[in-house]
């Protein structure tokens, strides 16, 4: 397993460019599977329209403990994208006037940005209704100075939001590096003491789940019930929600296609799953994201391969949201990622 980013190893994957030729090219340039533009506009949904923004999701930094297999960020501990106060700054202007309901703080492992906890401070005083952090959980256990978090969190009622590949310890650590699974299981106990996930607690905890091969999740609400019960059983664990998240194929989930030879069988079965249903709700039309250094994109994967809003507005500093309302949303081949079986987005399923 991989202990170093594409970026440090100097992959031609750690190139946006590249890996937009890539699923441009091949079996969608020939023909062998109709482009994702073409696929939508059978039902008339293309262009993809944005909607009222309803979630704002603002990436501070590329750094993290881990190094996952998965991640389409190609976080680890050698990234060094971290974004500045000053960004923040202008982030926190832009909090105060949206209308959006839901402010989600994602990396990399958010926590380690230096002002991270200056952010939660301010922005938790603006009054938005749902305030996510997604915390890798080990983060908690990586370092004394991480120990409070779940403390912290709970000052500002913090909506903790997880990743845990398994239920078991091979599957979460075969994904996520030796030793994940056992700091996972410690860091949801202490999240547990204090209240979170608990079944009549308005602390909000729930859990990511990313297949750990080249597949599809199954069914969100099978999935749930399953680590319900696996996690009360063996730890005496609780928590809300599970999200089921389809891994989509860019960067180091890329990566491990190709070196797997499960590139185009993957995007066959994504093309076959592809549900017009989903469509109506992926989290592009609702959702904007901003990256570390302040600018837009329509969703956290197009902020990975580069794919800025098509907008007149390209940065929070300059930040209007009726010029971002009803912009034709930017798209490729990774989105039948969002648009396969039940549909996936930060949310979990949409269909």
């Amino acid at each position: 397993m991989a202990t170093t980013s594409l970026h440090k190893r100097e992959s031609e994957l750690a190139n946006s460019k590249r890996q937009l030729e890539i699923l441009s090219n091949g079996i969608f340039q020939s023909g062998d599977l109709p482009k994702f533009s073409e696929k939508i506009a059978e039902t008339n949904q293309f262009p993809l329209k944005a909607k009222t923004l309803e979630v704002l999701q603002i990436n501070v930094g590329y750094m993290c403990n881990q190094v996952c297999q998965h991640c389409h960020v190609d976080a680890g501990p050698d990234r060094k994208e971290i974004m500045t106060k000053e960004t923040m700054l202008q982030c926190l202007e832009v909090i105060k006037k949206t209308g959006a309901h839901t402010l989600d703080l994602t990396g990399g492992a958010p926590e380690m940005n230096p002002n991270f906890r200056w952010f939660v401070d301010e922005a938790s005083k603006v009054g938005i209704k749902d305030f996510i952090v997604r915390s890798n959980l080990t983060i908690i256990k990586a370092n004394k100075r991480f120990a409070d978090l779940p403390e912290f969190f709970k000052s500002h009622n913090v909506h903790v939001v997880s990743s845990m590949p398994h239920w078991t310890r091979g599957k979460t650590d075969k994904q996520r590096g030796s030793g994940v699974f056992n700091q996972s299981i410690e860091a949801l106990k202490e999240l547990n003491a204090i209240g979170y996930g608990m079944p009549d607690s308005n602390l909000r905890l729930d859990l990511v789940y990313n297949p750990s091969g080249a597949f599809l999740p199954s069914s969100q609400t099978s999935l749930e019930r399953d680590f319900k019960k696996a996690l009360l059983e063996d730890f005496n664990i609780q928590f809300h929600n599970l999200f089921a998240i389809t891994n989509l194929p860019i960067s180091r989930f890329l990566d491990y296609l190709i070196a797997s030879d499960n590139y185009e069988d993957y995007m066959y079965s994504l093309v076959e799953a592809y549900n017009p249903a989903a469509v109506k709700n992926v989290m592009c039309t609702n959702t904007l994201s901003v990256s570390w250094d302040g600018y837009l994109y329509d969703c956290d994967f197009n902020q990975m391969l580069e794919l800025p809003v098509n907008s007149a507005v390209k940065h929070i500093s300059d930040y209007n949201e009726d010029l971002l309302f009803n912009r034709d949303i930017v798209i490729s081949q990774h989105c039948y990622g969002c648009t396969a079986g039940a549909g996936s987005s930060c949310q979990g399923s949409v269909a």
